[in-house]
This record gives structure tokens, C-alpha cells and sequence, in this order.
């Protein structure tokens, strides 16, 4: 066995377990850790410009290529700043490993060290106590990781311990098998769609996680069951496809009308729990958490399994009991025309979202903020590729489309990459231009500016009397704020030349910021 101090054991662990990037920045009670990853070719460092950014990055590095992202932050304020990308990473149940140092000074009211206070925003956590804990710890980790419900998991390793030696014997990457559904909760799913009238299925981002989309069309094709989408769930069955209904948006009354009217639902990889269904109306659910149906009432028929082995299953056993049912073609085309009719359209959104999506190819990969634009393409921006939409999560996190785009384009170098935000947003990460201009990172970021936290100031002005406080901005302009940090800054006065634009920015190699000057819009969900 070689002789390693603990912070080696640490980061050659993390390599052996398949980590190939790590999102950090370098500060007191890691150095060691630090020089670690100086020693390990096969680890490329990005440094950022604020510990919130390294979540983030982690979170859509992680979304985009199904392997865990990584992040190495010092103790204390460091970990603080990461928790709200942590959190958002835990929402949208991303697998996210959180490193940080210590003081070493552990009293016995505060066992779990430093990260104790992350209970409820991670799924496992440990403090690695001396050096040869190393690889058994980071070996735990990544099972935490890989199995289950993925969601972020902390380690700890104080100073000491990094610079501790010991006799190292590392463990070797462990492939972990999904988990597969009992054929029980199989089969009474199949009679039920084989019997239904009407069934219908919603997909949520479980099916992009494992692979299920494939599965999924296969299954709804057979059973021409219109599909519905999550808003993260965006793409796992292609809005160009006959039987695309689009986002589940339930103050949509024609589309609550087709849920309501469903008799079989069949919800795949979401955490919605479907309590106002009607009360004829069946669901069953798969989630590989079987947490999820703590509370399940005598309606919903639960499928705790891997939603591609569940699907499959579930496909070959109605396939054998019935033949395929005849298209509903018609009945489908004509909800969609009337959903996502051009003159129905909010403008100037309608014709911004048709600008970037005709901008950006098939499988690129767009990131949409908290901002009105943002909202609008939930519904509105078409997805033709599982993962190529990232969301905020349901946290609804204000800030994290830039720093969640960079991580995607890490992962994912050879995709185009938009971020669409706001100017409130833009600015609690816009420090990352540097990293991306540093590191080569090469985004494109659309900053819709209105100079204002446009949805609340629209709050304020029709709900509570025109009541304005906080919500006007002052702003840089972001073209020029581009330019400083090195990258390339450019404006776009109408979708027309948004579109021209970002079809030329997608062509160059270099992190690209393009202003949209915009005012209050109108919103009707």
C-alpha cells in the first residue's frame, strides 16, 4: 500500500471514483487538498470568483453528464456561500459532492463537525477523521451518489488529517446495478393502462436522469397516450412528436381539462404528488424514492424502480396483452395549434422565444432564469432532446442560470450553451465572466434587461396600489461590463437581431454577454 497523507487519499480517491472536474476556490484549510489536485493530472480545477458559483456550476455540470460535479470550498463562510446552489442542486435531485476543510476543533455537542448545520439540504455526510478514512468515506459517498434518488452529499476533512500519513489502500470505482420494480406493482400497472379509455402520461426530469426517454416514447406510441411534461421533465419526449401536449401548466384550463379527463395517469420521474386529480381518476407513479409514497392514498398505485427498467417492463407486458391502439392524431394536432398559436402569443416574448429557439440547434442546451422571459419558455420554448432545458429547480432560484449554464458547457463543450436571464439575476453571478473567460468556458448569456426585479415591480404596481419599493435598478451597461471582464459584449434592440446575433455568438469560440433592452410585459400564468 503507498504512503499518502490524507488530502492524497482524498483526490486520488475522488479520480479512481471517476471525478474528472472540480469546482472550488483555493483558501485556508485546504491547502493541502489543493496541492493534492496540483499532483493529479487527471483532475482539471476551475477556480470562481464566489463559492455560489461552484454549487451551480457542480449542479448543471452534473445535470448534463449524468456523473457527479464536485466542488472544494473552505470551511465556514466559504460552505455558506455554496448552500444556496446545494440546496437547488438537492430540489432538482442532482448529484453534487460538497468538500470542505477544517478547523480540526470538534467539541462533543457538535459531532458531525462543520456540516452538521447541511442535514437538510444533503442526502448523506461524514467527517473524515484520520487519514486512512479517506477512500472508505469517498467510496460511501459516491454510493450515496449513484444509488437511490441522487442528491448532494457533503465530506468534511479538517487540516490535520490532510496533512496526516498513513498506508493507503484505495478502492476501485463501483458500478452500481438500478434498482428494478417489483413485478407485482408491474403488472397491476399494465392492466390498468391496457384497460384505460383514456391514459396519459406525465414525464419529470427521472426520465432524462435514467435514460428512460427512449422507453417512454415507446410506451406512449403504443398506447397513444398523449405526454405532458414537467418543467424539468421539458424534452424527454420531443415537442416536435405527435403526441407532445407540451408543459403541464395547470392554470391552462384546455390543458387541465385533458388531465382531468384521463382516467389513467401515469407519472414517471416527478415529485408531484397529484392530490387535486379528480377523484375517479387513477395515477401511478414511478420514483425511484420510496419516500415518495409515504403518504399515498387508495388512488395512486406506487412503482418504486429505475424509470427505464420500469418503463420497459411495463411496455413489454402491455405490448404481449394488447396491439397498438389507433393514433389520435387529429384530436392532438388540434390542441396544439390552438395552445401554441402565434396570435395567442404575449409579446415581446413570443417573438423572443421563437428568435433564440430558431437560433439554437436541436441539441443545445438553454438555461432559463427567474425572469419574465424565462417564465415565458416553460411553455413556450419547444425541446426536441432529453437535457437540453436546465430550470432553477423548484426552489425558483433567482441568479443561478449563468453559473448553471457554465457548469453545462464544462460538461458538455461541444453543445452550445444560452443562458437566458434578467438584469436582477444576471448581476449575482455576473463576477463569473471571469471565470469563463479565464477557463474558457464558452456561454452565451442573454440578459433581458428591464432595470427593475421586473416581476415583483409588476406586483407592486398592480396588486398593491403602485406601492414601488426596491424593485428599480441601477444598472452597468452589460455589453461594456462584457468587454471589461474579456468576453464579448453586444446589444440587440429586437428579436430579429437577438436572433442574428446568437446564431453568430454560437459560431465563435469566446463567452458572449448580448443585452436586450426590455420593458414590463404582460402575464397571463
Amino acid at each position: 500500500m503507498p504512503r499518502m497523507n490524507g488530502a492524497q487519499a482524498l483526490i486520488s480517491s475522488l479520480h479512481h471514483e471517476g471525478v474528472r472536474v472540480v469546482f472550488g476556490i483555493p483558501g485556508a484549510g485546504q491547502y493541502d487538498l489543493i496541492d493534492s489536485i496540483y499532483d493529479e493530472p487527471g483532475i482539471r480545477y476551475i477556480s470562481t470568483r464566489h463559492e455560489q458559483a461552484t454549487s451551480y456550476m457542480a449542479d448543471g455540470y452534473a445535470r448534463v453528464t449524468g456523473e457527479v460535479g464536485t466542488i472544494l470550498v473552505v470551511p465556514g463562510p466559504g460552505l455558506f456561500n455554496a448552500a444556496a446552489g446545494i440546496a437547488t442542486a438537492h430540489a432538482a435531485s442532482s448529484p453534487v459532492l460538497a468538500i470542505t476543510g477544517g478547523s480540526g476543533k470538534i467539541s462533543a455537542d457538535d459531532p458531525d463537525g462543520e456540516i452538521g448545520w447541511m442535514y437538510p439540504i444533503t442526502k448523506w455526510m461524514k467527517r473524515i477523521s484520520s487519514p486512512g478514512e479517506a477512500p472508505a468515506v469517498v467510496h460511501e459517498a459516491f454510493r450515496q451518489l449513484t444509488t437511490g434518488r441522487p442528491r448532494p452529499v457533503a465530506i468534511e476533512i479538517d487540516r490535520f488529517t490532510q496533512a496526516g500519513e498513513a498506508d493507503i489502500d484505495l478502492f476501485e470505482r463501483e458500478r452500481y446495478p438500478p434498482v428494478q420494480a417489483e413485478d407485482e406493482a408491474i403488472q397491476r400497472a399494465a392492466q390498468l393502462l391496457t384497460a384505460a379509455s383514456s391514459p396519459m402520461i406525465v414525464a419529470g426530469a427521472g426520465v432524462v436522469r435514467s435514460g428512460a426517454s427512449a422507453a417512454l416514447r415507446r410506451l406512449a406510441e403504443h398506447l397513444q397516450a398523449p405526454v405532458i411534461t414537467t418543467r424539468s421533465g421539458k424534452g424527454t419526449l420531443s415537442d416536435r412528436h405527435h403526441l407532445s401536449l407540451g408543459m403541464a401548466e395547470r392554470q391552462y384550463q384546455p390543458l387541465r381539462d385533458w388531465m382531468d379527463g384521463s382516467d389513467v395517469l401515469l407519472a414517471v420521474g416527478t415529485r408531484s404528488n397529484f392530490t387535486d386529480r379528480p377523484g375517479d381518476q387513477t395515477v401511478i407513479r414511478i420514483d425511484i424514492d420510496d419516500q415518495e409514497f409515504a403518504h399515498a392514498d387508495d388512488g395512486l398505485v406506487p412503482i418504486v424502480g429505475d424509470a427505464r427498467l420500469s418503463l420497459e417492463a411495463l411496455l413489454e407486458v402491455v405490448a404481449a396483452a394488447t396491439p397498438a391502439r389507433p393514433g389520435r392524431g387529429s384530436e392532438i394536432r388540434e390542441f396544439r395549434e390552438k395552445r401554441f398559436d402565434p396570435e395567442s402569443e404575449l409579446q415581446p416574448q413570443g417573438a423572443m422565444m421563437r428568435a433564440v429557439r430558431d437560433a439554437i440547434p436541436d441539441d443545445g442546451i438553454l438555461v432559463h432564469g427567474m425572469n419574465q422571459i424565462g417564465y415565458y419558455s416553460r411553455n413556450f420554448y419547444p425541446v426536441y432532446e432529453p437535457g437540453a432545458y436546465l430550470t432553477p429547480s423548484h426552489h425558483g432560484t433567482l441568479g443561478s442560470a449563468f453559473p448553471l449554464a457554465l457548469g453545462a458547457k464544462v460538461g458538455m463543450p461541444d453543445r452550445a450553451v444560452v443562458a437566458i436571464s434578467g438584469d436582477g439575476g444576471f448581476l449575482y453571478n455576473s463576477q463569473e465572466l471571469a471565470t469563463a473567460v479565464q477557463h474558457g468556458i464558452n456561454v452565451v448569456v442573454i440578459v433581458f434587461n428591464d432595470n427593475a426585479y421586473g416581476n415583483v415591480l409588476r406586483a407592486q404596481v398592480e396588486q398593491y396600489q403602485g406601492h414601488v419599493i426596491g424593485t428599480r435598478l441601477h444598472n452597468p451597461d452589460f455589453a461594456e461590463l462584457a468587454r471589461a471582464y474579456g468576453a464579448r459584449g453586444l446589444k440587440a434592440r429586437d428579436a430579429g437581431e437577438l436572433n442574428r446575433i446568437l446564431r453568430e455568438a454560437l459560431e465563435i469560440e469566446a463567452p458572449t454577454v448580448i443585452e436586450v433592452p426590455v420593458g414590463m410585459m404582460e402575464r397571463e400564468f
